[in-house]
């Protein structure tokens, strides 16, 4: 696309060169920046030009451009705006996605970036209105519809205004009233506070009272009486009218229509295909709720202009419904525009460069502006990190039929690619042990296997009480977590289990499982002593790769080869691994370029080999996804943009996908019914079937019979067979490597209640409310090492011989890297750290009843208590009871104390006698405290049901006092709650 200077508006000039938003206004037909102070804030009578830049994480910027029409706005202005979206996206380069947005139909990518909500002010500049200031505060009703975003638009201050569908906010001079429709869903009305929030703090300086009020429960209480009556008092409701933005328009056959020297012609064709688009023209792709305006890149930037005018007058056609029009740069297409065509290729052949882009840029460094953020920059180089304790206790089993084997520690980094393994990682979190438990499934497997390690893990999963994060990892496709838990690991072909060999023998296909005496090859890859990894590859020259370093054996025979582009830390991971295949012999170094004939006549001779390091998937921007499970067949999948921790709710699931890794995430309300069908999602997506958004293109992929939905519209799939890893993530017990991709707040992941009671709190008291999380004690050590999370004292398996035949020698880089590993004070340079491994003390169980279970609990505490630290963690004694007498040792220090106080705590639980209820409470009876109740009481706090049950009643269910059970931590007692449906 040709470019010159006079095609650039200089309101312009410097625009998105940095991450953020920009806005302009459209003013007597120039576009006005709008300062960052006033964001958010739209007018009636206005348009406006939003520009949305993101840095990714290749380093580059995407640009997505909106322009946003006022319902008052005049047809002049909303052109202007039009042009001048278009002239914005050739000064970035001529490849911004670009969306018309109309006031009340917003989508939802352009409402994300206003969180809450944006409510339009009366008014405008360029259209001669003047802007509304309101010297005395008026009583607004405000509808709120959304799930995920909110859409607000204010309404008649009318009874007639209401309906059960929809939530709705009542300003008045004092208090904001939210009125829930009964029809209306917990997650809407979650959302709707938000709105609350926002108008208490815009509009009230932060200083009002607010009132939830329900759908149908008439006058229940004071609130509800002082809500209607500011509309005259209670009466029914009238049915709801249905309006131009209830109605669900069809999905209309899409009408493609080209764009020649100002005319509009339709393409006849049977079925739309890539094919039918020229590089040379514009396009315009009629959806009904959409028009799609594809312009090709080496169309004029005055042909393009034409598009858009085309566009714009379809839009307003008399018989149409609301359009959003969607315009896209040739090889810069949209997920939504791709799935409109039966076909379209994954790769296409047009040539994307930098040129657009870099003659901008040289336009506008001409005058004097600074023009870095046009130009793609350098991605941050940063190292991967696994987020994950490495202390932890690792055991692994091989899956051999309908049965798991375990494998012993010394046997258990050696895998096969024809077997299946389940293995469980435990390791102390924040306030309670943490479990990450696993299948590894090798490129030979079996799928009967396969299915029978998902199986045998689910148990596991649910004998841990559903606590635990779900893993699904392919080979080859290991996440960094799985380094770092098993460190150094070796893939051998073939297999062992009972399913491959029987696959093998009723195939007829040659066994090529690994001995040690047979002809192998390895290929050794690895950044140091905590990530390294030996993989069998086929004994042959083109297996050999100039970036890597390999071991070659047979029978006594050991070859050592480097490549010319290895590194020396490459060299002393080789070293290492030898130490591990072939610990007793002694290797024949070869040197790429100067190999031995004996070398290459085990290789079968000398062949072509490749010098491209192999890159694993690397992890892209996250996307979240809400996912709804309809039917037993569909999933009903909605991107949510701009995301936050406080967009995960507690009754649904969402995926959060980063290219390499995919979360499966599970609130718990919905867990109960939702756990089964995560464990689907997560089935499915071990098959290779997930969703997939990469950078500037998103692929989506068919998950077997599962038909999915993508931003509300049908579609047909891309299928890809990208097997990677998947972890299923239940709410509350979240891994840092999940929660780091928010910001994240543990306090809201442990809160009670649903999405709306939770936030409801959080608005009534100002804060997010803390939790009672007791300090993580040091666990006692054994075999001399503390639990303490140090790279110097970690519990891994190595098998290797005492008796060496040579010394290896490593460098000072690799000595430094590998410093935090071993001591080398005790042990050999080259020998891997001895077996050691961490043993968690067992957990007391609360809920039990029996005298002889507490006993042994008080004496295992006891014992732990031995031997007090010096740090101050251990929590204050609590008081004697009469029933209580304290210990000798009590009187005798400051840490015997705390020691008698935590025993006291659980002795507590089987004292005669029960502390008294507390005062001022009601108490009623346990059947209508529950959430399932047939008759619920309705005037208690939801978040505290079990303190309405009295003293007796209260041991019956949950096995201890009151005063045993609020000891607990929060983990423990939600838990419990939980189980008796008290949560």
């Amino acid at each position: 696309m040709a470019v010159s200077m006079r095609d650039l508006d200089s309101a312009f000039q410097g625009a998105g060169q940095k991450a953020g938003i920009e806005i302009w206004r459209i003013e007597n037909f120039r576009p006005v920046p709008v300062p960052n102070s006033s964001h958010g804030k739209f007018f009636t009578g206005d348009s406006y030009v939003i520009l949305k830049t993101t840095a990714l994480k290749s380093g580059a910027f995407r640009h997505d451009i909106h322009y946003w029409i006022g319902k008052d706005t005049s047809q002049d202005e909303a052109g202007t705006a039009a042009i001048k979206t278009v002239e914005l996206d050739a000064s970035l380069g001529g490849r911004a996605v670009q969306y018309r947005e109309v006031q009340g139909h917003e989508t939802e990518k352009f409402l994300s970036y206003f969180k809450p909500c944006i409510i339009p002010q009366e008014g405008g500049a360029s259209s001669g209105f003047k802007h509304v200031e309101a010297e005395e505060h008026q009583i607004r009703l405000y509808v709120c519809r959304g799930k995920h975003v909110v859409h607000v638009k204010e309404v008649p201050f009318a009874r007639s205004s209401l309906n059960h569908d929809d939530i709705f906010i009542l300003d008045t001079k004092s208090k904001i009233f939210q009125f829930n429709g009964s029809n209306s869903s917990i997650q809407e009305r979650a959302k709707a506070l938000e709105v609350v929030q926002y108008v208490k703090d815009t509009y009230h300086d932060g200083k009002c009272e607010i009132a939830a009020i329900e759908d149908g429960k008439l006058m229940a209480d004071a609130e509800s009486g002082e809500f209607w009556g500011f509309f005259g008092g209670f009466a029914p409701l009238p049915r709801k009218t249905t309006t131009a933005d209830d109605k669900n328009v069809e999905a209309s056959p899409a009408k493609l229509l080209c764009i020649e020297k100002g005319q509009v012609e339709p393409i006849h064709a049977d079925t739309l295909t890539r094919e039918l688009l020229e590089t040379s023209k514009c396009y315009l792709l009629d959806c009904g709720t959409e028009i799609f305006v594809w312009m090709g890149r080496t169309t004029s930037l005055d042909e393009r202009k034409a598009a858009s005018a085309a566009a714009e007058e379809l839009s307003r056609g008399s018989d149409r419904p609301k359009s959003h029009i969607i315009r896209v740069i040739e090889g810069f297409e949209t997920v939504a525009f791709q799935l409109k065509f039966d076909s379209w290729p994954q790769k296409t052949d047009v040539t994307v460069s930098e040129d657009g882009r870099g003659k901008v840029a040289a336009l506008l460094k001409r005058q004097g502006v600074d023009v870095k953020g046009l130009l793609k920059a350098a991605p941050a180089k940063e190292e991967p990190q696994p987020y994950i304790d490495c202390t932890g206790n690792l055991q692994v089993w091989r899956v051999n039929g309908q049965e798991k084997t375990l494998i012993s520690s010394s046997e258990q980094s050696k895998l096969y690619i024809g077997d299946c393994y389940i293995f469980q990682y435990s390791y102390p979190g924040d306030d309670k042990e943490e479990h990450l438990v696993g299948t590894w499934f090798g490129k030979q497997s079996v799928e009967e296997e396969r299915t029978e390690a998902i199986s045998l893990a689910n148990k596991m999963i649910e004998s841990l009480k559903g606590q635990a994060v779900q893993a699904r990892i392919f080979e080859g496709n290991e996440p960094i977590q799985f380094y770092s838990i098993f460190q150094s690991f070796i893939v051998f072909k073939g297999g062992l289990s009972s399913g491959y060999k029987n696959y093998i023998a009723e195939k007829e296909i040659a066994d090529e499982t690994y001995t040690e005496d047979g002809l192998a090859l390895f290929r050794i890859q690895g950044s140091g002593p905590d990530n390294m990894q030996s993989i069998q590859v086929e004994a042959v020259a083109s297996s050999l790769n100039s970036s890597y370093c390999y071991i070659l054996h047979s029978g006594s025979t050991v070859f050592t080869w480097s490549g010319n582009l290895t590194t020396t830390e490459d060299h002393e991971v080789l070293e290492r691994q030898l130490d591990l295949i072939k610990p007793n012999l002694q290797s024949k170094p070869q040197k790429e370029g100067s190999e031995t004939e004996q070398f290459w006549d085990l290789l079968g001779g000398k062949r072509e080999y490749p010098s491209q390091k192999i890159v694993k998937e690397a992890e892209s921007d996250a996307h979240l996804f809400s996912c709804t499970y309809s039917n037993g067949k569909k999933f009903d999948v909605t991107e949510i943009y701009n995301f936050s921790q406080d967009d995960l709710m507690t009754e649904d699931i969402f995926i959060l996908d980063c290219h390499s890794d995919v979360f499966v995430w599970v609130g718990q309300q919905g867990a109960s019914k939702n756990r089964t069908q995560a464990l689907s999602i997560g089935e499915f997506l071990n098959h290779g079937c997930i969703l997939v958004v990469t950078g500037k293109l998103a692929k989506i992929t068919m998950v077997k019979c599962i038909y999915w939905a993508f931003v509300r519209h049908p579609i047909r799939f891309f299928i890809s067979q990208r097997l990677g890893s998947s972890f299923v993530v239940i709410e509350g017990s979240e891994p840092p490597f999940f929660t780091r991709f928010f910001s994240w707040d543990s306090a809201k992941s442990a809160m009670h209640g649903n999405s709306f009671q939770r936030k409801f709190a959080i608005l009534k008291d100002g804060a997010t409310p803390t939790l009672d999380k007791p300090k993580r004690r040091t666990p006692v050590s054994y075999g001399g090492r503390s639990s303490v999370p140090d790279k110097s004292q970690r519990s891994r398996s190595m098998s290797f011989s005492p008796d060496r035949v040579r010394v290896r020698g490593r460098s000072p880089a690799f000595n430094a890297l590998a410093a935090t590993f071993e001591n080398p004070n005790t042990r050999n340079l080259s020998t891997p750290p001895p077996v050691v491994r961490k043993l968690y003390p067992k957990s007391i169980t609360p809920d039990s009843a029996k005298l002889a279970s507490r006993s042994a609990a008080i004496a295992a505490l006891t014992t732990t208590f031995e031997q007090p630290t010096k740090e101050n963690n251990v929590p204050k004694p609590l008081k004697a009871s009469p029933e209580t007498p304290k210990s000798k040792a009590e009187s005798n220090s400051e840490n015997s104390d705390s020691m008698s106080g935590r025993i006291e705590a659980i002795q507590e639980d089987v004292k005669e006698g029960e502390v008294e209820d507390e005062e001022g409470l009601p108490i009623y009876p346990y059947e209508r405290l529950k959430t399932l109740s047939l008759d619920p009481v309705t005037e208690i706090d939801v978040t505290k049901r079990e303190t309405y049950l009295s003293s007796e009643e209260f041991r019956e269910k949950f096995g201890m006092t009151k005063d045993a059970f609020y000891k607990q931590p929060k983990w423990k007692q939600n838990k419990m709650k939980m189980s008796l449906q008290l949560f």
